[in-house]
């Protein structure tokens, strides 16, 4: 299958897969962050639009558009602007894409990626057919704040998504003994995870020596069978 970008202004987006690394978790403790598999793996989820040049904006309060100042480094013609008053910044994706049939394209912010003031704003095309394009729209939190995207920072992240996903599922709530075996590897995982913060204080312990549990993250159940041939532990986005 195929994800094709096509450059609407004669300046080709600054596209990449999208990366794990976050400045915020190499500043954690043993960076500690990087441990969850579940938040490493949306990280990677798809691609990011990184930002020309380095751009601060700024906004005001009001509701006008212009109550958002807008600084660049130098000029280019995608620097985001505001369109649309009321404390949200635009940013052109300057260019439009196309996916297979039945698969829509998420923009949002970058993915465990807080900024400071601002908010990433979310959006769902029809990119399968749509000859219209979309942007990425930014929603100031607070007045005053400046708010800054270095050169190479991205502004937006592309995902894929399945169209008719949601309304082909059926909710439901059952009783977790009406399936005995995730019930029984539940407990057992539940036994052991007490176990192991208990044992974490304990100078020696096995726990202490290993820090953390590793089983989801190596795909394996909780009585040590593998699980399925399929787990991942990292996604590789294919560069465009």
């Amino acid at each position: 299958m195929t994800l094709i970008a096509y450059p609407l202004s004669g300046v080709v987006p600054d596209i990449r897969p999208a990366r794990a690394t976050r400045d915020w978790i190499d500043a954690l403790p043993e960076q500690y962050g990087y441990r969850c598999l579940p938040l490493n793996i949306a990280s990677m989820h798809g691609w990011e639009v990184c930002c020309p040049v380095r751009v601060t904006a700024t906004w005001t309060g009001g509701t006008g558009t212009d109550a958002i100042q807008v600084a660049a480094d130098e000029a280019h013609p995608l620097l985001p602007a505001s369109h649309f008053g009321s404390g949200v910044l635009t940013f052109h994706v300057a260019a439009l894409f196309r996916t297979p049939p039945g698969v829509n394209l998420m923009v949002t912010g970058p993915l465990n990626y807080p900024k400071h003031g601002i908010i990433g704003l979310s959006g769902i095309m029809e990119t399968d057919w749509s000859p219209y394009p979309f942007t990425m729209n930014w929603k100031f939190t607070a007045p005053g704040v400046p708010v800054t995207w270095e050169k190479g920072e991205p502004f937006a992240h592309l995902m894929p998504i399945q169209r008719g996903l949601v309304e082909s599922l059926t909710p439901e709530v059952r009783d977790l003994d009406s399936d005995p075996e995730t019930a029984a590897q539940y407990r057992n995982w539940a036994e052991s995870r007490s176990r192991f913060n208990q044992d974490l204080g304990v100078p020696g312990s096995s726990a202490a020596q290993e820090r953390w549990q590793k089983g989801y993250y190596r795909g394996r159940y909780p009585d040590g069978s593998d699980g399925p041939p399929e787990h991942e532990i990292k996604v590789r986005p294919k560069p465009f």
